[in-house]
C-alpha cells in the first residue's frame, strides 16, 4: 500500500494576490487553518501516510517556519525546493526523482476539499493488479469548474484522455488535483513537450499522453465539496462553501454586551437576542445601578468587573465568550435581532461583518445620528480606506458596535488591540486588515437608545473628542508612530 506523500506548495499564487503577497497561496487559511494543512491531515487521517514530501518555493520559508519537520502535526516532512516554480507543476515532480522509488499520492496544495473520501483510494488500489496514474475525479453540476482545471474521458473503467482547461465540455467529470503516480511519470514527464500554449509540459498533457497510449490510467470518484483555490474569488468561495457546512449547528454563537448602568434598557436587548445565540454575555463595568441584577434576571450570563472603559470592556468580553462566532452590541437597544441574520449570512463569507448606521433610509427618528455624525462616520471610514487601500476595503462607520467575527479571526488581532475607550471600534477593523482578513460592511438598521445618553456622542464636544482619538490611533497604527 502506497506509504509516501507529495504536496505541491511552490506557486506565486499571482492571481490571488493581494492575499499572496505576504503568504504563499497554501497558508491562506479556510475556517482558521492553511490548505496545505488540511491537506496533510487528509493523508494523515484517511491514507495513513505519514511520509510527505513538500515542493516550496516562493516564501517558501513560511511554509517551513509553519510545519517544521511535521512532528507537531503527527508527520515527517521533507522539503524539496523548486528555484523557479515557473517552470510548471510537472517539472516540479522531476525534483523527486532521485527520492521516491515507489507509487506516491500527490495532492495540490492550493485545493480545498470538504467531507472528501480520500479513503476509497485504498480500496481501489487493493483491486488494481497494475496502475500507472490514478486521477481524482468528481461529478460537478457547474461547468466552469471543469473549465478551470481539466476534463476526463472515461472508457471502460479506465480513463482515455485528458484535457487541460477544455473549451467545450463534453460530460460532468471534473479533474481535481490528487493523484496516485508511480516512478513511471518522471519518464513520462521528460518524454512529453511542452504545451504550445503556456510553454511549459503540463501534468495534464503527460497523463494524457500515458493514458493514450494504453497506460493503466485510472479514476478515483471523490465525493463531498471541492475547490480549487487560483483567484480571491476562489478563496473567498472556498471560505464560504467550508463555513457554511452545518452553519447553525457546527457553530456556537456568543453575543457580548458591554454595559455601564443600562438598566432600563439591558432586559430588553437579552430578550430580543437570546433566543437566536447560544449565549448572552453581558459584560457589567460595576454599574451603580441595577444593570448586573437585571441582565440576570433575563437569562443572560453576567461578569462584572472594574476596567477603564469602552474597548477594555469589549475585549474581556470577547475573552471570555463561549462562541466560535462573536458578536458585539449595544447595551441601550439601539440595535435589533432583525439584523442579526444578515451578520450571520455574511460572516459566512468573511472574517469580520460590521454594521453601519450611516444608510439614511435605516436610521429610525430620533436616533442619535444627526448630519455631523454620520459624515464624520464617513469620513473617518473613507480615510482608513485610504490608508489600507491594498486591502480593498470599503467603509462608511466607523463607531457601530453591532459587528460580528470569527473566534479564530479575534485571537489572530488580540494582542495587537490596546485601545481602552471608543477607538477601539477602528481599531479592530484595522488589526483585522492588517491581519490579512476579509472586512465586509453591511447596513444595519439603527433606533433611539432607550434611557440615558451616548457616553462617547452625546455632544458636539464630546464627539470632536471621540474623532480625534480614533484619529489619533488610525496615523499611529499606519505609520507605526
Amino acid at each position: 500500500m502506497v506509504q509516501i506523500g507529495l504536496i505541491t506548495a511552490a506557486g506565486k499564487g499571482m492571481r490571488a494576490y493581494p492575499a499572496t503577497h505576504f503568504i504563499p497561496k497554501v497558508m491562506l487559511e479556510i475556517g482558521g487553518k492553511p490548505l496545505i494543512l488540511k491537506n496533510i491531515e487528509i493523508l494523515r487521517d484517511q491514507l495513513d501516510i505519514k511520509e510527505i514530501y513538500i515542493i516550496i518555493g516562493y516564501l517558501g520559508e513560511k511554509i517551513r517556519n509553519f510545519l517544521g519537520d511535521g512532528s507537531t502535526f503527527g508527520v515527517n516532512i521533507h522539503y524539496i525546493t523548486c528555484d523557479d516554480p515557473s517552470t510548471g507543476l510537472a517539472q516540479g515532480l522531476l525534483l523527486l526523482r532521485d527520492f521516491i522509488k515507489e507509487p506516491f499520492v500527490t495532492i495540490l496544495g492550493d485545493e480545498l476539499y470538504i467531507d472528501s473520501n480520500h479513503y476509497n483510494l485504498l480500496n481501489l488500489m487493493r483491486k488494481l493488479n497494475e496502475f500507472t496514474v490514478i486521477c481524482g475525479i468528481q461529478n460537478t453540476k457547474n461547468p466552469q469548474f471543469i473549465k478551470k482545471n481539466y476534463s476526463a474521458v472515461i472508457d471502460n473503467g479506465k480513463i482515455s484522455s485528458l484535457i487541460e482547461k477544455p473549451k467545450v465540455i463534453t460530460n460532468n467529470l471534473l479533474g481535481c488535483g490528487t493523484y496516485v503516480f508511480t516512478p513511471e511519470i518522471f519518464n513520462a514527464i521528460e518524454h512529453t513537450p511542452p504545451s504550445p500554449v503556456s510553454g511549459c509540459v503540463e501534468l495534464t498533457e503527460v497523463i494524457d499522453s500515458l493514458a493514450k497510449k494504453g497506460g493503466a490510467v485510472y479514476p478515483l470518484y471523490l465525493k463531498g465539496q471541492y475547490v480549487n483555490v487560483n483567484s480571491i474569488d476562489d478563496y473567498n468561495y472556498a471560505n464560504y462553501m467550508f463555513k457554511s457546512k452545518d452553519f447553525y449547528h457546527s457553530y456556537t454563537i456568543s453575543v457580548v454586551i458591554p454595559a455601564f448602568n443600562e438598566e432600563i434598557s439591558i432586559g430588553a436587548v437579552i430578550d430580543d437576542l437570546i433566543y437566536f445565540v447560544d449565549e448572552v454575555l453581558v459584560v457589567d463595568n460595576s454599574s451603580s445601578d441595577n444593570t448586573a441584577k437585571v441582565a440576570r434576571d433575563h437569562g443572560a450570563r453576567v461578569e462584572t468587573v472594574k476596567l477603564t472603559g469602552y474597548g477594555d470592556t469589549i475585549k474581556y468580553g470577547l475573552d471570555h465568550a463561549i462562541g466560535d462566532i462573536l458578536i458585539l452590541t449595544e447595551a441601550d437597544y439601539s440595535f435589533r435581532s432583525n439584523d442579526l441574520n444578515k451578520l450571520l449570512e455574511y460572516l459566512k463569507d468573511s472574517d469580520m461583518v460590521i454594521g453601519t448606521r450611516t444608510t439614511r433610509q435605516m436610521i429610525e427618528q430620533g436616533a442619535n445620528m444627526d448630519g455631523l455624525l454620520r459624515w464624520g462616520n464617513v469620513f473617518v471610514g473613507k480615510l482608513i480606506e485610504a490608508l489600507w487601500w491594498s486591502q480593498e476595503p470599503r467603509f462608511t462607520d466607523v463607531g457601530c458596535t453591532f459587528r460580528g467575527l470569527w473566534k479564530d479571526t479575534y485571537l489572530k488581532i488580540r494582542d495587537y488591540l490596546t485601545s481602552s475607550g471608543p477607538e477601539f471600534a477602528p481599531e479592530m477593523m484595522i488589526e483585522v486588515l492588517k491581519a490579512r482578513k476579509l472586512v465586509i460592511e453591511i447596513p444595519v438598521s439603527y433606533y433611539p437608545r432607550m434611557g440615558g445618553e451616548s457616553k462617547h456622542s452625546q455632544s458636539y464636544w464630546k464627539i470632536s473628542k471621540t474623532a480625534l482619538r480614533m484619529l489619533k490611533l488610525i496615523f499611529k497604527k499606519r505609520f507605526n508612530l
